[in-house]
């Protein structure tokens, strides 16, 4: 598990550094040569959606979401902790729904031959990885279901330390 926290952590923070240069070198080339980076806008996009969605399933996992947890302190922790699981299994339902709904926009991207209107990038591959990563918060939100104890702090996995101890 602390293997693929690390891979999505540096995914998403490439993601955001590679988002933060490219726009730091628009902004210069605009300004120096008045011209922009052919494609920075789409590229742009592309970044941000990897960020988007592959910090999903890190913000899942750790509980850095909103949650609404004001009846916590007053529900015995039987109901709490059913509450959670509830919780956590219609974040599975929504996000495996979600995942079916662009992977079949993916299939359709694919046998279309979608691509970005200045660069020509396909589209497909980054809306299967999409996804994927759907899939992949969903089976956290799994995980954290299954792993709701009686505890008020039920929703999200403990933080692990640098040797993986709690």
């Amino acid at each position: 598990m602390k293997a693929l926290e690390r891979t999505l952590g540096l995914f998403a923070g490439l993601a955001l550094f590679l988002m933060m240069g490219l726009t730091f070198v628009d902004v210069i080339a605009r300004k120096l040569f008045s011209a922009s980076v052919p494609g920075g806008v789409e590229v742009t996009e592309l970044l941000m959606l990897a960020v988007i969605f592959a910090a999903m399933p890190l913000a899942s996992l750790r509980g850095e979401h909103i949650v609404f947890d004001l009846l916590d302190a007053v529900l015995p922790a039987r109901l709490s902790t059913l509450q959670h699981r509830i919780a956590h299994l219609v974040c599975v339902a929504v996000l495996a729904g979600a995942a079916w709904l662009v992977q079949g926009r993916a299939a359709r991207a694919a046998d279309y031959g979608d691509s970005t209107a200045q660069l020509g990038l396909g589209l497909a591959g980054f809306q299967y990885a999409t996804a994927a990563l759907l899939v992949l918060t969903a089976l956290m939100h799994l995980v954290l279901a299954l792993r709701a104890g009686p505890s008020s702090d039920a929703f999200h996995l403990p933080a692990t330390g640098e040797n993986g101890d709690v």
